[in-house]
């Protein structure tokens, strides 16, 4: 068992280039529970300082080659069980290196249907299939032989070769090396292919998949984006997808699988064989297999682009200490206001009636004073507008009244992906009993400008409307992906343990919902926080979680002010050394600290860390967090775009430089909001004068660039933009 311990951690160390030591004390940590974000911030000495990608990759190759092993084992077990395994089989097994080799090795043995060829097996023609494979055997011999095998069962001579040509194709078709080879030329060679199903085209109202009624491409050349298009529409029934292999693909596979028998007097019987098992077993099975990979690659790809996109946003910076006014437009029903003060917290609600032709003059003049008086009386800075129905009516009607306000205000159209989920959530019940999903719903609007992390994660990401695909992709991968997101940036920008919700909250090292919710209650119950120390007062929250946690949760009116810092707990002897050795006091650090930190930048670090055995790296982030003050990650970002006038179609005209926020990256191309009703898009083309491969790399949500609108569609409401030029 140590052996193949030692196995795994020597192959995954290989894969990465990292030391063994490396392997074994990152994973060592995992199984005792330890989070990534934990690992990597304060275990840098044990890991050798990986970053939390790295860790992550450990965890990765670590866990799939655990899984082979208890595959390995399973598939072991199960064949022996049959009294079927062979001494060369077992080695075989366990020298695979990859899932796939043990599944090919295990496919002779599975429990499948009863085919023809099983029949003939049981009717005794399994002798007669091996006669037809030696070297010297003719069609005439193969024939006088069949006729020792004439039973009741097997009437004829034909009867008795038609056996032999059904087994020897089955066997083809589990053939370990016949697979590998077959799954590899279609991967590389096999053609792409989609028709549209007649009689389902009616049902493809929109054209949505259009593009794919009459399509071929060689697969390895298919974008991920195409793959999951083909993929919907094959599941909405109006595509029939395949993958085509051309003559020459084909008789280049014949060939390779005529070598294996080695004999020339049975050439076209061969043939027949490998035709037959190609069409009716191989093809439809590697054809499956090899979908499903480019599946998987398509997926991954999307879910990456989804994962990076979500990371962006999570990461726009707040516009902190302003007061909000949120705005969730509505025609019928009117446009929902709240008032969010400066603190975050909710001041009051009402209703504005205000789209012209819809709406009285009363109702307009009505909703023009209530918005000039609410600015008045609560100091509004900003004016967050929902962009969903009646969002460019009620940007209108706000753009010229501001104008007319007591105070300078502007104001930004605001996704208002995933509100009306958050306004129906058992959160925001929890939050808000008193009030409406429509009111809710505003103040997510409000607060996802005030602070997009601390709003954002009260969301399913899934809603949030930075992914394509999202619900065609592998629900399981994805989820775990964007909450692994959520976790790093969570834990990268830190939590104020005194405003946080539990929502927030569950997403920081060690936490789990429950202590979360537990958390909120102690501080309902008991006032703020005073210090990190008491956190081991709530229900729940053990020793492990506390290691866990406490360094990512900030209690900044502390009487401790390394208690404001990311400097763990476990660490603040350190602190306290370094400070020492410097002529100062912890307590210095919040009355004195210009003078603290004077004094920090002429110490001998290298030499306290010789004199108490202090680890390195530790006692160098120690130092820096001393130094500097909690650096938000969030300030190296844009902020937002903030408007004080209205623009339209009619506004527009080719060649019309203009600012722009990305809203969304895919594959093809990026989605920029330039202040019209639907976001126009940037087509990967139009990236750059460079060649762009991957918009990702180049562009991300959230942030501000200029474009040039290339070409306008004033009918359909469609903006094209480029950047080439700019």
């Amino acid at each position: 068992m140590e052996d193949l311990v030692l196995d795994i951690l020597s192959n995954v160390a290989k894969e990465m280039n990292l030391r063994i030591l490396q392997i074994e004390n990152t994973i060592k940590l995992f199984d005792e529970g330890a989070t990534v974000p934990f690992i990597a911030r304060y275990r840098k000495e044990v890991t050798g300082n990986l970053d939390e990608e790295q860790i992550r990759d450990v965890i990765e190759k670590v866990t799939y080659y655990r899984n082979l092993e208890k595959r390995k084992e399973e598939v072991l077990r199960l064949i022996e069980e049959q009294g079927k395994l062979t001494e060369e089989l077992k080695e075989d097994i366990l020298n695979a290196v990859k899932l796939q080799e043990v599944e090919d090795l295990y496919l002779p043995y599975r429990k499948k249907k009863k085919t023809k060829a099983d029949i003939a097996k049981e009717q005794g023609l399994e002798p007669l299939s091996i006669f037809a494979l030696l070297p010297g055997t003719t069609l005439e011999s193969l024939k006088a032989e069949a006729v020792k095998y004439i039973t009741e069962e097997v009437e004829t001579v034909e009867a008795a070769v038609e056996g032999v040509h059904l087994i020897i194709a089955q066997n083809l078709s589990e053939d370990v090396k016949v697979r590998e080879f077959l799954r590899e030329r279609i991967s590389k060679f096999g053609i792409l292919t989609s028709r549209v199903i007649e009689k389902n085209k009616n049902e493809d109202v929109k054209g949505v998949y259009q593009d794919y009624y009459e399509y071929s491409e060689q697969i390895e050349k298919a974008a991920s984006n195409r793959i999951l298009a083909l993929n919907r529409g094959e599941k909405e029934k109006i595509l029939k997808v395949d993958i085509e292999i051309d003559e020459r693909t084909e008789e280049y596979i014949v060939n390779f699988i005529m070598k294996i028998f080695g004999n020339k007097n049975l050439t076209e019987f061969y043939k027949t064989i490998i035709k037959d098992s190609l069409d009716r077993l191989l093809y439809p099975s590697i054809k499956n297999e090899v979908r499903n990979m480019y599946t998987e690659k398509a997926e991954e790809e999307a879910i990456n682009i989804f994962s990076e996109n979500l990371e962006k946003l999570l990461l726009q910076p707040p516009l902190s200490k302003k007061t909000l006014m949120g705005l969730d437009p509505g025609y019928r029903t009117g446009c929902k206001l709240v008032i969010i003060n400066k603190d975050g917290f909710y001041e009051t609600n009402d209703v504005l009636y205000l789209v012209e032709g819809m709406h009285s003059q009363r109702q307009l003049d009505e909703a023009k004073k209530k918005v000039l008086d609410y600015i008045s009386k609560y100091s509004v800075d900003i004016i967050a507008i929902g962009n969903g129905t009646a969002s460019r009516e009620t940007e209108s009607f706000i753009a010229k009244i501001i104008k007319e306000a007591s105070r300078q205000v502007s104001y930004l159209i605001v996704s208002e992906a995933g509100a009306s989920v958050y306004s129906a959530s058992k959160l925001a019940i929890e939050e808000f009993p008193e009030l409406d999903v429509t009111a809710r719903g505003a103040i997510s609007i409000a607060r996802r400008v005030q602070d997009p992390m601390a709003e954002l994660v009260k969301i399913d990401p899934k809603s949030i409307g930075v992914g394509m695909y999202q619900h065609d992709v592998n629900q399981k991968k994805l989820n775990e992906t964007l909450e692994q997101t959520i976790e790093h940036v969570v834990n990268s920008v830190g939590v104020n343990i005194n405003t946080a919700s539990w929502a927030l909250l569950s997403f920081v090292s060690g936490i789990k919902k429950n202590v979360a919710k537990n958390l909120v209650d102690y501080r309902h119950e008991n006032g703020d926080f005073k210090d990190r120390k008491q956190l081991k007062k709530v229900k729940g929250l053990g020793d492990k979680a506390f290691e866990q946690m406490a360094g990512f949760i900030v209690v900044p009116d502390s009487k401790n002010p390394l208690d404001n810092t990311i400097i763990h707990p476990e660490s603040y002897h350190i602190a306290e050394t370094i400070l020492k050795e410097s002529g100062c006091k912890v307590e210095d650090l919040k009355d004195k600290l210009d003078e603290v930190r004077q004094k920090l930048k002429i110490l001998n670090l290298d030499k306290i860390i010789k004199e108490n055995d202090f680890g390195p790296q530790t006692a160098r982030d120690v130092y820096e967090a001393l130094l500097k003050d909690r650096r938000d990650p969030r300030d190296g970002f844009e902020k937002p775009l903030l408007r004080s006038d209205i623009l339209n179609m009619d506004d527009l005209s080719e060649g019309m430089i203009l600012e722009g926020t990305v809203r969304n990256v895919a594959k093809f191309g990026v989605f920029v909001d330039i202040g019209l009703k639907n976001d126009a898009l940037i087509h990967i083309s139009q990236i750059s004068d460079k060649f762009v491969s991957d918009p990702t790399k180049v562009l991300s949500v959230g942030q501000i660039i200029k474009v040039r609108i290339l070409s306008l569609d004033k009918e359909r409401g469609r903006v094209g933009l480029t950047r080439k030029g700019i």
